[in-house]
């Protein structure tokens, strides 16, 4: 996955990081709904193809099952080296610097853009490194994602006193079709399809606590320690009403941009 980097007012770096155990405890359901913008992507034998964040490489794998050349990247070493087990060609890589030129029929991404803060210096890289008329097609958080968790975790963080410094809201880009549209059309893409889908997400055993420990991790590792157990359990107690039923399951509000675009 991509890492987030954001400096405080403190003068501190805030850092996304992923643990491949445990994203594959918590956030194996990340993967596993990627199958309609892998349908997008169609993947067809003998095509060279990018994969931008491609985290563990569980759908860079399924690229590769349907024969095309496919090639992924990721910020994170840790998960380029769980992609590299499975036997794939994956390298650490700065999504905002890519060094590619006319090199890919397509770009394929699931779930990663929304954590690149310079999308304009990522879109850039990705035309780039496309041959004209190649095909980008991803799936990111869209407007509205995750809205009642990042509202919550705010509230606990100003309770705090940390939201100037470590706000939610920070972390992630979750953009409007429209929005979207027109900065995919300012890098010279056009674009062929682009849809907003509310998609709530059951998670599981581990509920709202192993979602913040996991896509939070950055924000709870950039508090002081003898903070983060209180913010945890205020953030999901103020959660447990609106996303946990009388069963005890949790579930996401998470809402998708899916999109294809030609370079």
């Amino acid at each position: 996955m991509v890492q987030f980097r954001r400096e405080s007012n403190h003068g501190e770096t805030m850092i996304q990081t992923w643990n491949p155990i445990v994203y594959a405890e918590n956030g194996s359901f990340v993967p596993s709904l990627g199958a309609g913008v892998l349908e997008w992507l169609n993947p067809q034998p003998g095509e060279r193809i990018l994969d931008l964040g491609c985290g563990d490489g569980q759908l860079t794998e399924k690229i590769a099952a349907a024969g095309a050349q496919v090639f992924g990247v990721d910020a994170s070493s840790d998960m380029v080296e769980g992609a590299r087990r499975r036997g794939l060609d994956a390298k650490v890589c700065n999504a905002e610097a890519l060094p590619f030129e006319s090199e890919f029929d397509a770009v394929f991404s699931n779930a990663a853009l929304h954590w690149i803060s310079n999308q304009d210096a990522m879109l850039a890289g990705v035309h780039r490194a496309l041959r004209p008329g190649g095909r980008f097609v991803a799936e990111m958080g869209g407007h509205g994602n995750i809205a009642a968790i990042q509202v919550a975790l705010t509230a606990v963080l100003a309770r705090q006193g940390l939201t100037r410094e470590f706000s939610a809201e920070q972390m992630n880009y979750f953009p409007t079709p429209a929005a979207y549209r027109d900065r995919l059309s300012r890098h010279g893409f056009t674009v062929e399809e682009i849809q907003l889908i509310p998609r709530p997400t059951p998670l599981p055993a581990s509920g709202m606590q192993g979602w913040l420990t996991t896509f939070r991790r950055g924000v709870l590792e950039a508090i002081p320690q003898e903070l983060r157990p209180a913010v945890l359990e205020e953030t999901v107690a103020l959660l447990e009403p609106v996303l946990r039923d009388e069963q005890g399951n949790w579930t996401a509000d998470y809402v998708r941009l899916r999109f294809i675009a030609r370079a």
